[in-house]
């Protein structure tokens, strides 16, 4: 990446995702000294066709992609099932295995490369907790997907 703003859109998202409210303060910061769009949710679901219309809602509803654009949609959709596989191993199947996930979630649009040419990426990061469906024998997971706009 190589950029002098440490433009690291996975990793901002991450830590988008992960910290408290009230602890984002330098994240939004840096996020908004960049221009670049974002947005954050939670979700509650045990099918993951859930996790992804909550993350595609959000996303169209704050700005950061356009709903009625083939390519915004296509690189949304292709970051949100590569977090959704980091967070369920590869599975991609969640109320079939009796298991459930609460999930807080961000979506940074920007360009992390020095180049203009190499255009706008988009990156979602998922992390919360998965388990079966019983409070307190779940455990944490995360899951990061990244694509080229």
């Amino acid at each position: 990446m190589g950029n002098e703003k440490s433009a690291r859109i996975g990793r901002l998202a991450l830590l988008l995702a992960m910290l408290d409210e009230g602890e984002e303060g330098p994240v939004l910061h840096q996020l908004e000294s960049l221009v670049w769009r974002y947005c954050q949710g939670r979700v509650g679901a045990m099918e993951p066709q859930k996790i992804v219309a909550a993350i595609e809602t959000a996303a169209k509803r704050h700005g950061v992609v356009d709903g009625g654009l083939y390519r915004d949609m296509h690189a949304l959709y292709h970051a949100i099932l590569e977090a959704v596989h980091g967070v369920t191993r590869g599975q991609m199947e969640l109320g079939d295995l009796l298991r459930t996930a609460g999930l807080r979630f961000a979506v940074v649009r920007g360009t992390p490369y020095e180049g203009p040419k190499e255009g706008e990426w988009i990156a979602v990061a998922l992390y919360g907790t998965i388990g079966a469906p019983v409070r307190g024998l779940e455990h944490e997971a995360v899951g990061l997907g990244i694509n080229h706009i």
